[in-house]
């Protein structure tokens, strides 16, 4: 089945109304959502789905299903069973998913701030990091921080720009993740722009300016192999 996925064209939305698709031990599918499924990194939505007879059934993960169009929505084990046809009303958990789009959009600016291939990325509420091939030597945590810090300062609105998978092909340096390569096949890919800093492809949610960001701080960066140095970081607030 297919869920309307209404975070890719508004990542602000934290309600909206779906209908019940269907209810399985894999999860709950709605017709539409709000909830962004774990992937590229990014961790899933959490949040609240609410029946019209005042039942509260919590949300506590999102995944993607079978196909890249299904969304499953995590119940806990207790909650009521929902009905296939019936309307909810969704509320995401903000404070955290708005949490997640600050940390997404600063580790744009992390990959431009650190000029390395990029071998792996993570993003939780708490933290999030990339991963790079390049020598730890030249990985200065004053410096990461500082630059970013500045790039973030001086503010800049992001765009979301798609192009065709034959675009794409053509232009092979766009693609900064080693690990993670953006779905092809739909006929358009999806990139995030933050004008004069980054281009590249990306199905997360970002805030609107980077200077919402504030301001971040590496935690740590260590080695985790040859080829995979990692910078952790947090946000200042």
């Amino acid at each position: 089945m297919t869920t309307q996925a209404l975070f890719r064209d508004d990542a602000y939305l934290r309600t909206a109304v779906a209908r019940v698709l269907a209810v399985s031990e894999r999860g709950i599918e709605l017709d539409r959502t709000i909830f962004y499924p774990q992937g590229g990194g990014q961790a899933g939505d959490r949040g609240m789905l609410l029946r019209q007879n005042g039942e509260r059934v919590a949300v506590l993960d999102t995944r993607k299903g079978e196909t890249p169009e299904c969304i499953l929505h995590l119940a806990e084990p207790q909650a009521p069973r929902l009905e296939p046809g019936e309307s909810v009303a969704l509320e995401i958990d903000w404070p955290r998913r708005h949490r997640l789009m600050r940390l997404h959009t600063a580790l744009h600016l992390l990959s431009c701030v650190v000029r390395a291939p990029v071998t792996g990325g993570n993003i939780v509420a708490e933290k999030a990091r990339l991963d790079f091939d390049i020598e730890l030597s030249l990985l200065d945590a004053g410096h990461i921080e500082r630059a970013t810090n500045a790039l973030i300062a001086a503010g800049a609105a992001t765009e979301t720009v798609w192009i065709s998978d034959a675009e794409l092909a053509a232009q092979p340096e766009l693609v900064k993740t080693m690990s993670v390569q953006p779905p092809r096949g739909a006929g358009r890919v999806r990139l995030l722009r933050i004008p004069g800093i980054d281009l590249q492809p990306c199905g997360g949610t970002h805030v609107a300016d980077i200077a919402e960001i504030e301001g971040i701080r590496v935690l740590k960066i260590r080695s985790e192999g040859r080829h995979n140095k990692r910078v952790e970081i947090a946000l200042q607030r």
